[in-house]
C-alpha cells in the first residue's frame, strides 16, 4: 500500500503557497538518512522552510523532499526521507498537520 503522508505533504504545501503562508518542516534527524545541515539540528530536530523563495529545484515526491538552500550563505543539498517528515505548518499561524512516527530499522 502507499502511503499517505507525501501526498498530504504535497497537499499542504501547495495550499501554503496558495495562501501565501511560509511552509515549513519538522524532520527527524535521528534517521541516518536525512541529509541536512548538521550545525541547526537541536535535539534531533531540525524546522527547515520549503516555500518556494526559501528553496531551489525542491521534489516533494513518494519517497523524499529533496531541495537546495543556502544556510549562512553557503548551498547545501538538503534530502530528508519521507518517514523523518514530522511535520509540515504554515510559520504565519501553525496550521498543518504531524505525521506517525516512524523509527528506522
Amino acid at each position: 500500500m502507499v502511503a499517505v503522508a507525501p501526498y498530504l505533504i504535497r497537499a499542504y504545501h501547495q495550499w501554503m503557497e496558495d495562501s501565501g503562508f511560509t511552509a515549513h518542516i519538522l524532520v527527524d534527524c535521528t534517521n541516518t538518512k536525512v541529509i541536512v545541515p548538521t550545525q541547526f539540528i537541536q535535539d534531533d530536530r531540525i524546522v527547515l522552510n520549503i516555500a518556494s523563495t526559501a528553496t531551489q529545484s525542491l521534489v516533494l515526491d513518494n519517497n523524499h523532499v529533496g531541495f537546495k538552500a543556502r544556510f549562512s550563505g553557503q548551498s547545501i543539498d538538503v534530502y530528508i526521507p519521507i518517514d523523518a517528515v514530522m511535520s509540515i505548518y504554515a510559520g504565519e499561524n501553525g496550521e498543518g498537520m504531524f505525521f506517525e512516527s516512524k523509527k528506522q530499522e
